[in-house]
């Protein structure tokens, strides 16, 4: 919209009382809006009062079908050239078949956590998400699960045999890692809940968790820095890929 208006950064900087680095910031995803930021947006667009605004944009995404704070985090993990993962209780996004993926959405809706659309909406950034990562040169990708996540059926026999399929299938790709963490490392687990690390591009690194109410990226080095060495002590500890896989493949019999 400023560039239809033939604006540069620095005009509309002036007419929203931001800087033009922070303009910047938004426009390319490296700062989330705000609704101070999509007001004042609004007043410099004249789109006060109308129905299409900055403002029910940043509302849309605050309180829509997808987690606050989780769009942002997607921008960057498909910039990503390293994605370090942990998970608990469910298999995570970025390995889920479609199948799973629906049947989690479809339990939400019968709890009546999500509407049948939000899940539509879930659902289908399951593959975009997947193919956000199939580039070149292709990210590194680690991926710990905690052995609930292999253990914990979801659907019929047919869609879990199909999803562990899918994990054998991950763990054959030259770019990636998958390892079981057992019940068996107890309290040397150093997560208690899932955490994601990505490395970008400029050697950078950021973690991200979530709330029920939030997801959270935190970009501070020394803090990102204690989670990758305890990742680190994670993968030291969990079942090694070979030994994981045969974990897999032994569940696996189960649902065929």
């Amino acid at each position: 919209m400023r560039e239809g208006r033939g604006w540069t950064q620095d005009s509309l900087a002036e007419r929203m009382g931001y800087s033009s680095v922070h303009i910047s910031a938004v426009e390319t995803g490296r700062k989330p809006s705000t609704l101070r930021f999509s007001r004042s947006a609004d007043r410099a667009f004249g789109l006060e009062g109308k129905a299409d605004t900055f403002e029910s944009e940043f509302r849309e995404v605050r309180h829509g079908s997808l987690l606050e704070g989780f769009p942002e985090y997607v921008a960057h993990e498909g910039r990503a050239i390293e994605v370090r993962l942990y998970e608990v209780g469910v298999i995570p996004g970025l390995l889920q078949t479609v199948e799973y993926a629906a049947t989690l959405e479809a339990d939400a809706v019968r709890r009546e956590m999500t509407t049948a659309e939000q899940a539509q909406e879930r659902v289908a950034l399951v593959p975009r998400r997947q193919a956000a990562l199939v580039r070149n040169p292709s990210p590194l990708l680690h991926a710990v699960l905690d052995e609930s996540c292999v253990r914990r059926p979801m659907g019929d026999a047919a869609v879990m045999d199909d999803q562990l399929a899918r994990l054998l299938k991950f763990a054959e790709m030259p770019n990636t890692v998958l390892q079981v963490a057992p019940f068996s490392m107890g309290a040397r687990r150093p997560f208690s809940l899932p955490v994601t690390v990505l490395t970008m591009a400029d050697r950078s690194i950021m973690s991200y968790a979530e709330s029920a109410q939030r997801g959270h990226l935190e970009r501070d080095s020394a803090s990102v820095t204690l989670i990758l060495k305890a990742y680190h002590q994670l993968q030291a500890e969990a079942l090694s890929q070979a030994a994981s896989t045969a974990m897999i493949e032994e569940l696996r019999k189960g649902f065929q």
